[in-house]
């Protein structure tokens, strides 16, 4: 089967490579790349053109975008894997066999969604591990998510619940994952790091992107008619403790 992982970039020439790197040190041998630049001015576009040049199964393209989850629907468009995930341009799969740990879930469990474990560094180190657990349909109502940069799921189920809403400005994952897990799709937890992630994403670069990300949780939990709104955001919070003492 094949898989297809998405890279979405911007100006991200100096992290890159990384992320190339580690999806070329994979031992799974049926992978496809799929790289979303926005029209980079710093040498990424590049990067990726002599990346496609040397390397099979690589689509891309470079063109101005309407943000992140636009592109992302883009990537999802473009990608012609049975199975789809996503790897940011500052982050690294784990180890090289992480995408074959991903296969072999699929292939045992006959799972529609596999998912993992994350761990996020600074400067080298990891500060923070977010290992998650086997899924329950409860849990959702009590601010449990699955680390989207783990999450790979069959394409049949992009077809079923649709695009990530570009309405969100930062918090479309958790709206696709409430979409995903609330439907009744099989799934199965690889309890091993899957990602290694920089820390200092979207949502946690300011009080204020923390606030919105915040309504924007409580708005897709209204949508999707899971939780209690706030209180659920609010026990979404707390869980992140645990992945500090870890």
């Amino acid at each position: 089967m094949k898989i297809s992982i998405i890279t979405i970039t911007y100006n991200s020439a100096a992290t890159l490579q990384h992320a190339l790197d580690s999806v070329l040190s994979q031992t799974y041998p049926d992978i496809e790349h799929v790289l979303v630049d926005g029209a980079s001015k710093d040498g990424t576009r590049e990067l990726i053109e002599k990346y496609a040049r040397e390397h099979a199964n690589v689509r891309w393209v470079s063109e101005k975008d309407g943000g992140i989850y636009n592109a992302i629907n883009k990537g999802i468009r473009m990608a012609t894997g049975d199975i789809i995930g996503f790897l940011h341009s500052d982050d690294q799969l784990y180890s090289a066999d992480s995408i074959e740990q991903v296969a072999e879930a699929f292939e045992s469990s006959h799972a529609d969604v596999v998912y993992g474990d994350l761990q996020y560094c600074k400067g080298g180190r990891v500060v923070r591990r977010w290992k998650s657990n086997a899924f329950s349909p409860r849990s959702l109502k009590f601010g449990w998510m699955p680390p989207h940069p783990t999450v790979y799921v069959r394409r049949e189920v992009y077809q079923q619940v649709g695009e990530y809403d570009e309405w969100f400005s930062i918090a479309a994952d958790y709206d696709m994952m409430l979409r995903i897990f609330k439907t009744g799709y099989r799934t199965h937890y690889i309890p091993s790091v899957l990602v290694s992630m920089e820390t200092g994403g979207a949502s946690n670069r300011s009080t204020r992107a923390r606030l919105s990300k915040t309504q924007e949780d409580c708005i897709a939990l209204r949508k999707n008619h899971v939780g209690a709104g706030f209180l659920t955001v609010a026990c979404k919070q707390l869980r992140k403790i645990r992945q500090f003492l870890r």
